[in-house]
């Protein structure tokens, strides 16, 4: 459906929801409803509040699973249901339904959602047991993924947009929990501001919308998207584009990211797994009958990606911070995702793909880091662990399976899903090719120094008032259901399937014929892989690890410990200009509008300033003005005689 490019099949109106589909909406209520229960119920709430905000998200995840399965009976045909739940608002030309769409897209994408994030709830009962504010977590948390999940379930841009909105404003809430810390509502702010940047692309281009082609429905846009010229369709890629890149934390938009780190563990689990990072590349490839007939934005996608890919592959060279690290992994592993929806129909498959297998190993990455953390009475910096695996076998083991994921270890999860995108990438320009699969060796090298500085090396680096202990079951059970998903989560999507599946929504356009075999590409990808791994190995497993970071260091190690400049460069690009702009902008009012509006009433003040001191009430000064007055008029009588 909505699919413009070869081989789609052409566009229909979906069936209306009856049956299990009749249950969609509950999809979507069940988290709202636990968010609206502990965020109003207030104290009363709190001893069973994170119970109840863990119940309801499993339920959505198992009318998902219902839903899920009856698609896959469906002809293929026939994957398209749609519900209308209320209208939403009607003004002039102007029609926009709370209506909800269930296709093969939308049903991976709720799996997801709903899969891991229930995941990521139960390990935050046993993470955030000892906070006061639980109860109010777990709410925002439900309200996370409500957001999401009707991002990915409207049928409609305007809905999506709503979605959209409650994402930003759930991470804002999330990341700033601990707001007591400064740099925790710094971050937060940091987050909520540069995707305000992002909304801005994404609000012109539902205008955009409604002004060519009378809708925000995808239905209606894709029907009618081959009567817009490739300009107008190319401003509206690069207006999705600009708001994939804020939510996706893309090049030049991803400052925030990192920051992010501030919120709590499984915040930060959610926000790159499961819900926020991953909604730019739905946008890409839900808008796909877009970026289908503007090639020009296409290409921007992929010139994003790449730097993206790069970029976040640098920054995770050097952070020594481990969630910071994990973080820079994710910049990089969506520009791979954002690189597969860029390359068009033969990509968008992949990358949703890889976006479902790095919901898996990232995941289960981030909560073994809050675990790790949990045992190291919060401490981040990897130069104070070393040799935790005999402390935290499980934590070690299941961290160890998401590593392997990530670097692409045959067989692993990772593997089939990025080798994939790294093969069509290929196909489609071997510049483009190459330039990923640098990319996987930077990756090979940046989690295997993380492996090594956390979980290897027999000197323990950590304080004496520090006892590391392997966390508790309700935190470990989580981590090994990923792992899990994170060795076998590629098999089962392997193969043709996914391709097949998401055919009606997205294609199935015609393969470039790759430069090399398949199999070639893989042994180089896994031997590029595998000189990372062992260029990390002499540097930090043949070495004893200092235990604070040397700062005689070269420049390009200061300029990825420093994010590559990003934060100065929005600074000298957009934050100083525009405080000087507004500082020009705010003179210019005070002394030119102002003084335009007030300068004839002030004169006038003035004057009679001057005028009110010659009333002083003595007759002797009103007599000498009448004699002056006199003289003036004798003299100007004389002076008009004489000429």
């Amino acid at each position: 459906m909505y699919a413009l490019n070869e081989g789609a099949i052409p566009v229909v109106n979906a069936a209306s929801a009856d049956g299990v589909y009749s249950l969609l909406w509950l999809v979507v209520a069940l988290p709202l409803a636990g968010a609206t229960i502990l965020l109003v119920g207030g104290r009363y709430t709190d001893k069973w509040g994170h119970l109840l905000g863990t119940l309801l998200p499993i339920g959505s995840f198992l009318v998902s699973l219902v839903l899920f399965f009856d698609l896959l009976g469906r002809d293929e045909g026939d994957r398209q249901v749609s519900q209308h739940v209320f209208t939403w608002f009607q003004t002039g030309h102007l029609d926009v339904g709370m209506d909800l769409l269930y296709d093969p897209l939308s049903a991976l994408f709720l799996l997801l959602i709903t899969g891991v994030g229930s995941l990521i709830h139960v390990y935050s009962i046993g993470y955030m047991a000892h906070d006061l504010r639980r109860r109010r977590f777990f709410g925002y948390l439900n309200l996370f993924v409500a957001a999401m999940l009707m991002l990915v379930l409207s049928e409609n841009y305007l809905g999506l947009f709503l979605g959209w909105e409650g994402v930003g404003l759930a991470s804002y809430l999330l990341i700033g929990f601990w707001q007591h810390k400064p740099s925790a509502a710094a971050a937060g702010k940091k987050a909520f501001v540069i995707n305000r940047v992002g909304d801005m692309g994404i609000s012109t281009s539902i205008m955009m919308f409604f002004a060519l082609f009378g809708s925000t429905s995808f239905t209606v846009i894709s029907e009618k998207a081959a009567n817009a010229s490739e300009t107008q369709l190319t401003i509206l890629g690069l207006l999705l584009l600009l708001g994939a890149c804020a939510k996706s934390a893309q090049f030049p938009l991803q400052a925030w990211l990192l920051d992010a780190m501030e919120g709590p563990t499984p915040v930060s689990a959610l926000i790159h797994a499961a819900t926020m990072v991953t909604a730019g590349v739905y946008l890409i490839v839900r808008s796909n009958f877009i970026f289908e007939a503007a090639p020009h934005a296409q290409t921007a996608v992929v010139v994003v990606a790449l730097i993206s890919i790069l970029w976040g592959a640098a920054i995770g060279c050097a952070k020594d911070d481990i969630k910071k690290g994990l973080a820079g992994s994710t910049m990089s592993q969506i520009g791979y995702m954002m690189l597969g929806a860029g390359l068009g129909a033969a990509g968008y498959a992949f990358a949703i793909f890889h976006l479902l297998t790095h919901g898996f190993f990232k995941a289960n990455m981030f909560l073994g880091a809050g675990s790790v953390m949990h045992g190291m009475n919060d401490d981040v910096d990897m130069r104070h662990y070393g040799a935790l695996r005999k402390m935290m076998p499980v934590t070690f083991l299941t961290f160890a399976m998401g590593y392997l994921a990530i670097i692409g270890f045959p067989g692993f999860s990772g593997f089939w899903s990025k080798d994939k995108i790294i093969e069509t990438a290929l196909a489609d320009n071997w510049l483009v090719g190459i330039c990923a699969i640098i990319g996987a060796g930077i990756t090979g090298f940046y989690m295997t120094r993380m492996m090594l500085m956390t979980f290897f090396g027999d000197d323990r680096r950590w304080e004496k008032d520090v006892h590391p202990h392997e966390s508790p079951s309700v935190m470990t059970v989580p981590l090994v259901v990923l792992a899990a998903l994170s060795v076998l989560g590629g098999v089962m999507l392997a193969g043709d399937w996914i391709q097949d599946f998401l055919a009606p929504v997205v294609g199935t356009g015609a393969h470039e014929d790759p430069p090399l075999p398949a199999l070639a590409v893989t042994v180089i990808v896994v031997l590029v892989v595998a000189s990372g791994v062992a260029v990390a190995w002499l540097l930090f497993g043949r070495r004893e690890v200092p235990r604070t970071a040397p700062q005689d260091v070269s420049f390009v190690t200061r300029a990825a410990r420093e994010e590559l400049y990003g934060n100065q460069i929005n600074d000298g690009l957009v934050v100083n200009p525009g405080r000087h702009l507004v500082g020009g902008l705010l003179t210019i009012d005070k002394h030119v509008v102002d003084g335009t509006f007030t300068g004839g009433p002030v004169s006038l003040g003035t004057l009679a300033g001057f005028a009110r001191r010659a009333q002083n009430g003595f007759v002797r000064t009103y007599a000498l003005s009448l004699l002056g007055g006199v003289l003036i008029v004798v003299l100007a009588l004389l002076a008009v005689n004489l000429a």
